[in-house]
């Protein structure tokens, strides 16, 4: 193998288990200079040396341990040589507080021996005597851990090649016998695990023999082979009574493994298991669940030595599942062994201890105050109790009142939500109390008859009956529960005898109740069923319907309507499902009397054609008729008459191609600037300085880069952190509290790899001008003339207006316009001579026509980069013929102006907060945006915490020769939202004054002690000279102050901050002066400064 050209360091290692773990391979920038066949040697190597941090070496040995089936998969030799001189290097390295890279080491080899196959035997008895070597040395209290983690490594390793340590079994047992420190745990649970496989494998081994040295380890040569034979059973029935003499050594979690492996060997010796009984039953009273579980699993393997304590056993349980403070899952798991336990004496034959058994679970209710999953289970269990002893037939008078007791503890669901868990509860218990009797096997002998003759049945009946009379709300949790019944094959006639109940019992309740509507999903069920007279549901309908005339009159509501279908709905069911002599004449009066007196008229309406249907139409055709869209049948017919399609215009591009001199999107928001070429870079580094996205620590999934997201590829070379050199941290309390700063702002920033991006919207108006479209298309009306009172304006119909820019937009989604009316009044020659139209002209001429004004249009971007450019624009439409329109409109353009929006903050900041928030935030981004920053190299996660970023700014300045009140005012009228601070008390007074800029941080005096003072006094009424105030040019090379002259008499400064989405940010420090406003700019996307320039001289010059 070629020798790495270097070896990694501590930060390559990062990236690279990053790498990993994100997609179980090495990125490029490593297989373009290493191999992965040299990772393992790279990761030996990192291991042994000193300067290696401690906490990298426990990474790479995590590493190593995680990917073993890729890194030494098929590797030669040579590869687990080195495996194994690094482990002995590690582990017989002097002791100097790395015991937990010791110990590390010893797990991550010994998984690799154990998950890769492609080692030889002699690695495997390397690592073993190394193993032996550290492990015999019993009461050394220093390495006590150490000795604890190699026994449970050789444990693996014998779990993985049984009978590995067979032949050195005695040496364990004496080591066993001489440990007095907490590791006795481990070593008992290895010589347990050795036993146990001897006896698997039918070794035939001595278990206490010392007569093969335990170091230098030999494998035996039986390894993986049975010889037939087994240990000698004199040995064994020793070993075995050392091994129950030391249970007390062990915790919860190690003695339900050494039980796991103690309970076969018993089985295997035939021992008595009263033996075991009498020295771990009493395990069954902690309140551990593993003991607990112990217990149960020797009860299950020696059923016979348990005789006549299985009620002992279950009142144990019983009283654990009460126990309010211990956890709830123990109390769950306490109810699950109970519950197999009775089902475990319901399959045995002893009718007195199945009885009494059954007969204490039959007490044990639930509380009123207990969890509801306790609560659920505890129903389950009365149940099990109660068909047990009913044997699944009829149990007299005390089925119903058990029924009712289960009850009790869930009786919240009468007054809670249908979709409430109690509710949930209550009726899954009825339902099992139903049919838990009766399985949904064919050859079960229960039938449904003898249910429905049982006691329980009818007293489940009259339950719900109760119920559903006295909870309305109820009624949808009554028709599910109906509706379970009857889609089962082997229950149908369950739910069908229900409905037959409600119909005899509870419809004549329900005749002078106001509350009807509530009931019409019942009623709907009741009249699908044919089995059951519709005469009763025709009589509730017809006088409910009276009440509703003699109430309302004609008085039409939306409430009535509704009501009046619901009881047309039911008609049509009756219709559909009974046969029209058994429904004809109470169905009749009931719908000529909608027909006649129903206040509504679209429901006298369909009461009339369901009357006609059902006088004209027979019944068979009509049941047809009245089929849902979806089971009609197609037609068998061939005739023309059935295929004839309606008639279609196809397009007509001859009439498209000017489609844009009489329908016009144009802008709400005319552009001050109308940019006519744009610059786009890729955001992942611009220039030498920018904004560039890199892969944070933090990150857990990995997205497939698109073409159209170029943000997201890898960083060049120049922008990377190099690996040896360390990141810049902060020095000082000024810059930690930027920082700080920062990273709360960009928590709410999105990320744009893997959430949607923030939206910016721009609005607009579609119009059509009626005289040229008239003019190609035609007019729909004899009149030539389209401004007469009898002629109407042409439209379209569905329009739809799609978009597409090859700026960095994202997708665009098109824009659904269902109706557009032509315009016929619209003053070309105002509009032809004015560039920028008044906004406050168009709403008035909108508001004289009702549907004039055009359709608003929203074209909404998702930015990539906050470029302007320009969107282009497609439309689809139908005309009033038929016609299809189909052509494109003028380009839509964006401005730089488009991309200012204001800057995020968190949901947590108080809204009295919010100025001084913004105001620090423009601080800390003015300070990290200048080239002189000490935070260059900082990064801060976005939204989700997967990507962070990396700011490096750019500033530069514009001297405005324009008056302070036009500065004001222009800034009053476009950039308000922005406004973060101002500064001065001469400008704080002004801008107060006018009302307009609110909710910013006012200050009198500027910072900086000594220049708010000059500011101050410049204003004052004698006019004194002051000093001139200098502008600073700062060139690409060296920084060069270049002294420019500029008007005196300084007002103040105003202090604007923009987002530009996704994620940039412009700065405006503004020196307002008497005669001449300097602009501080900063940025972190330089090439947005090619366009403030042109936006500032056209806001503030023109």
């Amino acid at each position: 193998m070629t020798t790495p050209a270097r070896p990694l360091s501590v930060h390559d290692w990062d990236v690279l288990i990053e790498d990993f773990q994100d997609s179980g391979a090495p990125r490029d920038w490593f297989t373009s200079v290493f191999s992965i066949d040299s990772l393992p040697d790279l990761a030996l190597s990192s291991l042994l040396k000193k300067e290696f941090p401690l906490p990298s070496k426990l990474s790479i040995l995590v590493f190593l341990d995680e990917f073993s089936e890729t890194l030494f998969d098929r590797r030669g030799d040579d590869t687990f040589d080195r495996l194994v001189d690094a482990l002995r290097a590690i582990v017989q390295s002097p002791t100097d507080g790395s015991n937990g890279l010791k110990e590390q080491a010893l797990i991550s080899f010994t998984s690799v021996l154990v998950a890769v196959g492609s080692f030889s035997v002699r690695h495997v008895e390397a690592v073993v005597d190394l193993l032996l070597a550290l492990v015999n040395r019993p009461n050394h209290g220093f390495d006590r851990q150490a000795r604890a983690v190699a026994c449970e490594c050789l444990r693996q390793l014998e779990r993985a090649f049984p009978g590995l340590l067979s032949d050195v079994a005695g040496h364990l047992w004496s080591l066993c016998q001489a440990e007095r420190t907490h590791a006795v745990q481990a070593y008992l649970l290895l010589f347990t695990t050795v036993v146990y496989n001897v006896v698997n494998q039918k070794l035939k081994v001595s278990l206490l023999s010392t007569s093969v040295p335990l170091v230098p380890f030999n494998a035996p040569p039986h390894l993986g082979q049975s010889q037939g034979l087994g240990p000698d059973q004199k040995e064994l029935r020793r070993t075995l009574a050392f091994m129950l003499e030391s249970p007390y050594l062990f915790t919860s979690c190690a003695m339900m493994e050494f039980m796991g492996m103690v309970v076969p060997l018993a089985s295997a010796l035939e021992l008595q298991a009263s033996m075991l009984k009498v020295q771990f039953l009493g395990m069954i009273y902690s309140f551990d669940p593993m003991l607990c579980h112990v217990v149960l699993l020797m009860y299950t393997q020696f059923p016979d030595a348990f005789e006549g304590q299985e009620k002992d056993i279950m009142r144990r349980l019983m009283l654990l599942s009460k126990e309010t403070q211990i956890y709830l899952a123990f109390r769950l798991l306490a109810l699950h062994w109970l519950m197999g336990l009775f089902n475990k004496v319901m399959l045995s034959g002893e009718v007195g201890k199945r009885k009494s058994v059954l007969e204490m679970g039959r007490k044990f209710h639930p509380a009123v105050f207990d969890p509801l999953a306790l609560k659920a289970l505890k129903l389950d269990l009365l149940v099990q109790c109660y068909l047990g002893l009913s044997g699944g037939g009829d149990n007299g008078k005390s089925a119903g009142e058990l029924l009712q007791e289960c009850l009790v503890s869930v009786s919240d669901f009468k007054w809670l939500p249908p979709w409430s868990s109690e509710t949930g509860v209550a009726f899954r218990t009825l339902h099992k109390f139903l049919i838990s009797a009766s399985t949904h096997s064919d050859s079960d002998p229960s039938t449904t008859r003898s249910l429905m003759e049982s006691s329980l049945f009818q007293n489940l009946q009259g339950l719900l009956v109760d119920m559903t009379s006295q909870f309305q709300i109820l009624v949808p949790v009554v028709v599910s529960f109906i509706d379970r019944l009857i889609n089962c094959r082997k229950h149908q006639w369950l739910g069908e005898r229900f409905l037959q109940t409600i119909d005899e019992k509870l419809l004549p309740k329900l005749e002078k109740s106001c509350l009807l509507t509530a009931y019409f999903p019942l009623l709907h069920r009741i009249a699908e069923n044919d089995t059951i007279p519709p005469s009763r549901l025709i009589v509730l309908l017809t006088k409910f319907v009276l009440t509703l005339v003699d109430k309302r009159g004609y008085d039409v509501g939306l409430k009535l309507w509704d009501q009046g279908t619901e009881v047309l709905g039911i008609c049509r069911t009756l219709l559909s499902h009974h046969k029209s002599s058994r429904l004809f004449l109470g169905l009749s009066r009931l719908l000529s009397l909608m027909c006649l007196y129903f206040p509504d008229l679209d429901v006298r309406d369909n009461a009339r054609i369901y009357l006609r249907m059902l006088v004209c139409i027979p019944g068979r055709r009509l049941k047809n008729i009245l089929k849902p869209a979806d089971t009609v049948s197609p037609s068998t017919h061939s005739s023309a008459f059935f295929t004839v399609q309606s008639p279609r215009f196809r397009h007509d591009p001859n009439k498209s191609w000017n489609l844009s001199s009489y329908i016009h999107l144009e802008r709400v928001n005319s552009l001050l600037v109308k940019q006519s070429w744009s610059l786009s870079l890729p955001s992942l580094g611009v220039g030498n300085e920018g904004y560039s996205i890199i892969e944070s620590k933090v990150q857990v999934d990995e997205v497939e880069p698109e073409s159209s997201q170029e943000l997201l590829r890898p960083l060049p070379d120049s922008r990377r952190i190099e690996s040896g050199k360390p990141t810049l941290r902060v020095m000082d309390a000024k810059i930690a509290e930027i920082l700080e700063r920062l990273r709360r702002y960009f928590s709410v920033v999105p990320d744009l790899r893997h959430m949607p991006g923030i939206k910016v919207r721009i609005n607009c108006t579609l119009r059509l001008d009626a005289e040229p479209y008239s003019s190609i298309w035609g007019s729909q009306t004899q009149s030539p003339e389209l401004d007469k009172v009898d002629s109407s304006p042409p439209a379209l119909f569905a329009t739809v207006v799609k978009f597409s820019s090859s700026a960095p937009y994202g997708s665009i989604p098109s824009c659904r316009i269902p109706f557009l009316l032509g315009e016929t009044q619209w003053d070309k020659n105002v509009q032809g001579s004015l560039d920028i139209v008044l906004l406050g002209d168009a709403p008035k001429e909108e508001e004289k026509d009702g549907l004039g004004g055009g359709a608003s249009v929203t074209v909404e971007l998702e930015p990539r980069e906050p470029t302007p450019g320009l969107v282009e624009v497609s439309m689809e439409a139908n005309a009033e013929s038929g016609q299809m329109i189909q052509g494109k409109l003028e380009s839509v353009p964006v401005g730089i102006e488009d991309m200012f929006l204001k800057a995020l903050a968190p949901l947590d900041e108080r809204e009295d907060t919010i100025p001084n928030y913004y105001s620090d935030l423009f601080s800390a981004l003015w300070e990290v945006c200048g080239s002189s920053s000490s935070t260059a190299h900082e990064t801060f996660a976005l939204k989700g915490g997967k990507t962070a970023a990396a700011i490096s700014g750019t500033r530069s300045v514009k001297l405005l020769e324009v008056p302070a009140e036009t500065v004001i005012q222009t800034s009053e009228l476009h950039l308000a939202p922005f406004v973060v601070a101002i500064t001065g008390e001469q400008l704080v007074n002004i801008v107060r004054e006018g009302g307009i800029i609110e909710n910013v941080v006012w200050q009198d005096e500027e910072e900086g002690g000594g220049q708010g003072t000059a500011s101050s006094s410049s204003m004052g009424a004698t006019g004194s000279n002051r000093d001139p105030l200098r502008l600073t040019y700062i060139g690409y090379g060296d920084d060069q102050e270049v002294p420019m002259s500029r008007s005196r008499g300084k007002l103040g400064k105003i202090k604007m901050l923009m987002f530009l989405p996704p994620r940039y940010h412009l700065l405006f420090e503004m020196e307002v002066g008497e005669g001449s406003t300097l602009v501080h700019i900063r940025t972190d996307y330089w090439p947005c400064l090619a366009y403030v320039d042109d936006y500032l001289e056209a806001l503030f010059l023109l």
